[in-house]
């Protein structure tokens, strides 16, 4: 499911939840939303770029931050640990 962003149309109206932009997860069929959640204030969609995955450096800290370890291969059946 995508995640869309969302701001208020005018920024005199709304709450602080919509005068900035915040993002709700939606299916690809739902209808856009049309007002704030928190206030009722109308809003609108915003375009955004996509993303899709994350850099490699962002997976190997997440991953280490988790307790897991990465191993690089000297040679046939020899390994070194390298976090």
């Amino acid at each position: 499911m995508p995640i869309h962003e969302y701001q208020v149309n005018n920024p005199c109206q709304g709450c602080d939840a919509c005068r900035r932009p915040f993002e709700r997860l939606e299916r690809l069929q739902a209808p856009p939303l049309e007002k704030c959640p928190a206030c009722g204030a109308p809003v609108s969609r915003l375009i955004s770029a996509l993303v899709v995955g994350g850099s490699k450096s962002s997976l190997d800290r997440r991953a280490s931050q988790a307790g897991f370890h990465k191993l690089k291969r000297l040679g046939k059946g020899e390994y070194e640990k390298v976090y």
